[in-house]
């Protein structure tokens, strides 16, 4: 692993989530930019996935549950060849495929639409499924975020992944301390999470999220326990790379000004 490269190109995109959100007028940053080093770690570290075929049968799959944070997604497609860079100007735009939320219809490498809130776990259950009982080799990865799992269904999904020997199935919760509304920890504490995911019967991992070193011994770990499925918890901070966007609730779902746009670019630039 080339911790170096993966650092580069999370910069890179966290650049492109901004940029995005600001052509647009609207979207989510804060969730955007805490799951974007998990995502840069899966699509260009881990996964086994191939842009020039991108329905492989035995991939590797991503869901991205928490669908609000679709700019990280699109930022890491373009990069990765998905899809073309300019296409990330037209982010919630009439027509273009690159919706507020991952539409799997209208955008290459889009396995599975999402939007409400745990339907996207739900889904990636049923892949995991699956391919359990067509015997491919492909592992589910999905991403959640903590203020999602307050969601009933996320809680049906934790049974049944762990009713059906889902250990092909690698769950990571973007656990950055805020939703919509506020803190978690003062809507629906979902705390304590490490305990709750163990009770259910899950093989449960904690890392920062935003250092690459511990994600990659976490999803190294995450094979070294069979059929149970496992729970990736990576501590995130909400808006990470940009001062004045980290940790502040006031971000989950604002688009930057163009003073705030420049700011933010430059301080990605340094």
């Amino acid at each position: 692993m080339n911790i170096d490269k993966l650092k580069e190109i999370s910069k890179e995109l966290r650049k492109d989530i901004i940029e995005m959100i600001y052509n647009s007028g609207s979207g989510h940053p804060g969730g955007s930019l805490s799951a974007i080093d998990i995502i840069t770690y899966l699509y260009f570290e881990k996964m086994n996935i191939d842009p020039k075929n991108p329905k492989m049968d035995n991939r590797d799959r991503f869901v991205l549950s928490k669908g609000h944070a679709a700019p990280a997604l699109y930022a890491a497609l373009a990069k990765k060849g998905y899809i073309k860079k300019d296409e990330l100007n037209n982010l919630r735009k009439i027509g273009s495929i690159l919706q507020g939320h991952p539409d799997s219809k209208k955008c290459p490498g889009v396995d599975i639409s999402t939007g409400s809130l745990g339907q996207g776990f739900s889904n990636a259950g049923g892949l995991a499924l699956a391919n359990k009982i067509d015997n491919k080799s492909g592992n589910i990865y999905v991403l959640l975020g903590d203020g999602e799992i307050q969601e009933g269904i996320v809680w049906e999904v934790a049974m049944s992944s762990v009713q059906f020997n889902l250990d092909n199935l690698v769950a990571i919760i973007d656990k950055n301390g805020i939703q919509l509304d506020g803190r978690t920890s003062e809507i629906m504490n979902v705390d304590p999470l490490k305990e709750r995911w163990q009770s259910f019967g899950w093989n449960v991992i904690e890392c920062n999220g935003h250092d690459f070193e511990d994600i990659e011994m976490a999803f190294s770990d995450s094979k070294k326990v069979e059929n149970k499925p496992t729970m990736i918890i990576a501590n995130t901070v909400k808006g990470k790379g940009i001062s004045f966007m980290e940790d502040n609730v006031e971000w989950h779902g604002v688009a930057p000004s163009l003073k705030q746009k420049n700011n933010a670019i430059l301080e990605l630039s340094k």
